[in-house]
């Protein structure tokens, strides 16, 4: 199974504490390696625990899920402490990579069990080809192709190895690029704007790969009823904590209850993703031509 960095959540902790500008302080390295002690316990924990696998009953499923579930509360509840909280602000990404590594350890075992060669974890995905040679007599000698990429918080997929030339030359091109059966856009909170970035997002994976599916993962949601839903190109938004984003300062309050993330919307996730993977993508003209309907 190719991996692409997949603890970004201690790797997110190790260059902190590797940083030489930022992060510096006495209190900050002290916080740091507080989090670094609990993170291990977290990965080793998580690592240990086997499955779902594609094989797995829905009672199985039900149970792992469970137990992960229960270990990423025990470790978010630490992480998101008031101290630490109000120490790395959001664009640490300390806090929302929590949840891209998570996506790791939920997916880890049926996409292993389906294919060893399969992409995992962050990606570097195909969005659009174009050519630029500096004149024809150097266009002729190989194609100067220029690929652009889009990064995604998590993803499943292949990695794809291009080799391009000339007809008659003999300089190749190596390109190498991501193909995401799945991405997954992992986010503390989920706000309009936010959507609006994912959906232009999966709308230029799905020009390319019309098959992909792209699913939004957030713990709190930043949006009102007066927002319509269908207009966006994702496939489905998970709230795993079933709950509106409060600011960070009002967390604290006493009478402030947090929702816990809750299973039953990771149970949803995986089921979603573990069919997706699982079934026939069969279609095209002449296939729905057999049924008298295309699409």
């Amino acid at each position: 199974m190719i991996k692409n960095n997949v603890f970004v959540h201690g790797n997110n902790i190790l260059q902190k504490l590797n940083s030489k500008v930022k992060y510096t302080d006495r209190e900050s390295v002290l916080y740091l390696e507080e989090i670094s002690q609990r993170y291990e316990v977290w990965k080793k924990d998580n690592l240990e625990l086997k499955g779902p696998f594609k094989s797995s009953s829905l009672e199985e499923i039900q149970e792992i899920i469970c137990e992960r579930v229960k270990l990423l509360n025990n470790y978010k509840d630490f992480l998101d402490i008031q101290k630490y909280a109000e120490h790395f602000d959001s664009r640490s990404n300390l806090h929302s990579s929590v949840l891209e590594e998570f996506m790791y350890y939920l997916f880890k075992d049926i996409v292993e069990e389906i294919s060893p060669n399969a992409l995992i974890g962050k990606s570097h995905s195909f969005k659009d080809i174009f050519f630029r040679s500096s004149s024809y007599g150097n266009m002729v000698e190989r194609p100067y192709a220029v690929i652009e990429k889009k990064d995604h918080d998590f993803s499943i997929g292949i990695s794809v190895n291009a080799e391009m030339n000339c007809n008659g030359s003999q300089q190749n091109e190596v390109h190498i690029w991501d193909i995401p059966a799945i991405a997954i856009e992992c986010k503390t909170y989920l706000d309009k704007t936010m959507l609006q970035d994912v959906s232009t997002a999966a709308e230029e994976i799905k020009l390319k790969n019309p098959n992909a599916m792209y699913i939004v993962v957030a713990e709190w949601i930043k949006l009102t009823e007066n927002i319509n839903l269908k207009k966006y190109k994702v496939d489905q938004i998970y709230v795993l904590r079933k709950q509106k984003n409060t600011d960070r300062e009002y967390r604290f309050l006493d009478g402030y209850v947090k929702n816990p993330i809750y299973e039953d919307a990771v149970m949803h996730l995986f089921i979603l993703v573990k069919d997706f993977l699982t079934s026939d993508w069969e279609g095209g003209v002449n296939y729905g031509l057999q049924n008298g309907y295309l699409l």
